[in-house]
C-alpha cells in the first residue's frame, strides 16, 4: 500500500553518452532547487574525484537527496543518481538504473544518438525504468535539433512534444524537466510496514567509520540500534548511523521504503560487503533476497606490481578499500620473476585500467607497475581439459594444445557518413568481420562489426576518434569464443625471458609486434657495462632482436707506442670482464619500458 510520503518521492538517473551534459544538468537541477549553498556550489559539484574533474568524465555514479516544491504547490522528495557515460563503467550504471523508477535521457543537440546512448537506453528499458527524452544544448549554434528529434523518434517511437528541448548550461528548461520527472516517473512501489529489505548498490570506506554502506529502501525501515544481517553473505551487525546525501552526508532518524540513503554498522572488513546483497532485520528477516545484480565479467586482464617489494601489504589493502567503491574491479595475487609479488587484475576495458591505477597510486600514494593488457582466452589440450588463460605465464607449451579460442564482441560504431571508408579499413585491419550498416539520418551511420576484444582493447577507441576528427563513438559487447591462431610471444633480455613483456597475439601480428616491442625497449633500456641482446621468440624460434651496445671504455689509451701484443692483451682482458659481467650482470628494465610495451597493439 503507498503511503502519502511514498507518493512524493521520485528516485531516477541521468544517462547519456559522454560529454553529452549530465554533469551540468545535475548542477543547475541542484542550484535551481538550493540543495547547496551559492558559497559552497562549484561546476561538476557531484563529481567528488580530482581526476573526473580534471579529465571531464564522470568515473563514479553519485547521489543526492533533493526537495522540490512543483508548480503544483506539493513538496516532492528526488533521490538523483549521475551516472558515468563511458562504455567502461557500464556496470556503474546498471547500479544506478537497479536503484530507479525512471531515467532522463540526455542526447546533446549537435553530436546526436550515440554508441552509449543506445545501450543505456537499453539498460533502462530491461529496467521498466520509464524514459524522458531530452536534446541538450540547444544554444549551441550548429544544434540539429529537428534531426536529433527523428532519431530519438526511431529509437523510442515518442512524440515530439514528448522531447524535452533544454540548455543545462544556460539553464534553459531545467525546471520543465523537474515537472516532467514528477508527472512521468512513478513513485516507488513497497509497505514500510513490511519486513526490511535494502538493496546494497556502493559503498565507500572511511577511516573512523569503517565500510559506509549505500542502499535503497525497497521494503519497510531501517533506523538506529536495529540488528542488521546480509541475506547473501549471512554477516550480522548493529546499525549505529542512517543517513542521506544532501548531497553531503545527513544523519536521520530513519531510512523508509522508496528512499536512498547510506548506513554505518562499524564493518571494517571491506570483503564482508557484497555490492547487489539484500540488508534485512534478524528479527523478522525478509523471505527471499532481492536479485541484486549480474555478475560482472572482466574483459582486460594485467598484473599490478608495486615498484617497491615493501608496498606490496600497502597495496592489497589499497585495492580492498577500492573494490569497496568499484564492484566491477576484481583481483588475485601473483608472482613475476621480474617484478616480484603483485596482483592479477580485470578490468572492464583500458580507461577503467587506467583510472584504477592512477587512483590507486594518488589515494594510497603508491607506485606502480602494470604488464601488457592481455583478454582471457579459452585453451584445449591434447588430452582433453580445457582450461581458461588471462596471463601469458600461465600459457601451456604449444605441443600440448589442441586448439584456441578466443573471445570475440560486437562493436557498434557510431560515425559522420564521411568516416565511413576509414572507419572500415580500421575494422578490416582489427580482423573485424563485417556485420551492417544502417543509416541513422543523412549525416550519421551505425556500423556493426564482430572484432576479436584482443584488437580492440589497446588503441581501438583512439583511432575511431581520430579518423572521425573527434565524431566517432563505440560500445561493444560480449558475444562469446571462437577458434583462432593464437600463439604466446616471449621478450627474451639476455637470453632471459622477461614474463611481464610475455603477451598472446594471433599468429600474423606475432613478428610485427615483437618486433616493435623490442625495438621499443632499444629506446628505452639504458646502455649497461655489457652488450644486452633483446629477442622476440615464439616457441623458441626467435622472429626479432635488437642489441643495446655497451658502454665503451678506452682500455688502452694509456698505452703510447710500443708493441701492439699490449694493446691485445688488454683487449682480450677486457673481452673476458664483458663476457662475465654479461653472464652475471642484472639488466635493470625502467617503469617506462612497461609503459611503452602496453600501448603497442
Amino acid at each position: 500500500m503507498k503511503t502519502n510520503k511514498l507518493k512524493k518521492i521520485r528516485n531516477f538517473c541521468i544517462i547519456a553518452h559522454i560529454d553529452h551534459g549530465k554533469s551540468t544538468l545535475a548542477d543547475r537541477i541542484i542550484q535551481l532547487t538550493d540543495t547547496v549553498a551559492i558559497r559552497e556550489f562549484r561546476d561538476q559539484f557531484l563529481d567528488a574525484m580530482d581526476l573526473e574533474r580534471e579529465r571531464g568524465i564522470t568515473i563514479k555514479s553519485s547521489a543526492v537527496k533533493i526537495l522540490y516544491t512543483a508548480r503544483d504547490e506539493e513538496t516532492y522528495t528526488l533521490n538523483l543518481i549521475d551516472t558515468p557515460g563511458h562504455v567502461d563503467f557500464t556496470y556503474e550504471v546498471s547500479k544506478s538504473i537497479a536503484a530507479c523508477e525512471g531515467a532522463l535521457l540526455l542526447v546533446d543537440a549537435v553530436q546526436g544518438v550515440e554508441a552509449q546512448t543506445i545501450a543505456n537506453l537499453y539498460l533502462a528499458t530491461e529496467h521498466d525504468l520509464e524514459i524522458i527524452p531530452i536534446i541538450n544544448k540547444i544554444d549551441l549554434k550548429n544544434a540539429r535539433v529537428d534531426v536529433i528529434k527523428e532519431q530519438i523518434r526511431d529509437i523510442l517511437g515518442m512524440k515530439d512534444e514528448e522531447i524535452l528541448l533544454i540548455s543545462a548550461k544556460e539553464n534553459i528548461g531545467t525546471e520543465d524537466v523537474l515537472e516532467e520527472v514528477i508527472k512521468v516517473i512513478p513513485p516507488p512501489e513497497g509497505d514500510t510496514k513490511s519486513s526490511l529489505k535494502a538493496l546494497i548498490f556502493d559503498s565507500a570506506y572511511d577511516t573512523y567509520r569503517g565500510v559506509i554502506v549505500y542502499v535503497r529502501i525497497m521494503e519497510g525501515e531501517m533506523k538506529a540500534g536495529m540488528a542488521i544481517k546480509t541475506m547473501n553473505q549471512g554477516m550480522r551487525y548493529e546499525v549505529k548511523e542512517v543517513g542521506v546525501f544532501m548531497p553531503r552526508e545527513q544523519i536521520i532518524d530513519k531510512l523508509e521504503c522508496g528512499q536512498v540513503g547510506y548506513v554505518v554498522c562499524n564493518i571494517k572488513e571491506a570483503k564482508e560487503i557484497i555490492v547487489g546483497d539484500t540488508m534485512t532485520t534478524v528479527e523478522s528477516p525478509a523471505e527471499m533476497p532481492l536479485p541484486g545484480y549480474k555478475e560482472v565479467k572482466p574483459m582486460v586482464y594485467s598484473g599490478v606490481y608495486p615498484v617497491s617489494n615493501e608496498d606490496y601489504e600497502a597495496l592489497k589493502e589499497a585495492m580492498e578499500k577500492l573494490k569497496l567503491s568499484d564492484a566491477s574491479f576484481i583481483y588475485e595475487p601473483e608472482t613475476s620473476a621480474a617484478l616480484g609479488f603483485g596482483f592479477r587484475c580485470g578490468f572492464l576495458g583500458l580507461l577503467h585500467m587506467e583510472i584504477v591505477q592512477e587512483r590507486l597510486e594518488r589515494e594510497f600514494d603508491l607506485d606502480l607497475i602494470a604488464s601488457s593488457p592481455s583478454v582471457n582466452y579459452k585453451v584445449k589440450l591434447e588430452h582433453g581439459d580445457l582450461i581458461e588463460v588471462d596471463n601469458p605465464t600461465k600459457y601451456p607449451e604449444r605441443d600440448k594444445i589442441e586448439y584456441v579460442e578466443e573471445p570475440y564482441v560486437k562493436c557498434h560504431i557510431f560515425v559522420p557518413s564521411e568516416s565511413i571508408g576509414n572507419i572500415m579499413k580500421l575494422c578490416e585491419s582489427k580482423r573485424g568481420e563485417f556485420i551492417s550498416t544502417k543509416f541513422l539520418d543523412t549525416t550519421k551511420v551505425q556500423i556493426i562489426y564482430d572484432i576479436p576484444l584482443a584488437e580492440i582493447i589497446i588503441d581501438f577507441y583512439d583511432k575511431i576518434k581520430s579518423s572521425t576528427q573527434g565524431y566517432g563513438s563505440l560500445d561493444y559487447e560480449f558475444i562469446g569464443y571462437r577458434r583462432s591462431s593464437i600463439v604466446k610471444l616471449d621478450i627474451l633480455i639476455n637470453g632471459v625471458p622477461c614474463d611481464a613483456l610475455s603477451c598472446i597475439v594471433h599468429r600474423d601480428r606475432a613478428r610485427r609486434k615483437g618486433k616493435e616491442l623490442v625495438e621499443k625497449l632499444k629506446d628505452t633500456i639504458p646502455k649497461h657495462m655489457f652488450k644486452i641482446a633483446l629477442q622476440a621468440s615464439v616457441g623458441g624460434d626467435v622472429i626479432a632482436r635488437e642489441t643495446i651496445s655497451a658502454f665503451k671504455k678506452n682500455v688502452t689509451g694509456k698505452c703510447y707506442g710500443g708493441d701492439i701484443t699490449r694493446k691485445r692483451k688488454l683487449w682480450d682482458k677486457q673481452k673476458e670482464g664483458k663476457k662475465k659481467m654479461r653472464r652475471i650482470g642484472k639488466v635493470e628494465v625502467p617503469k617506462e619500458a612497461f609503459l611503452k610495451a602496453m600501448r603497442i597493439s
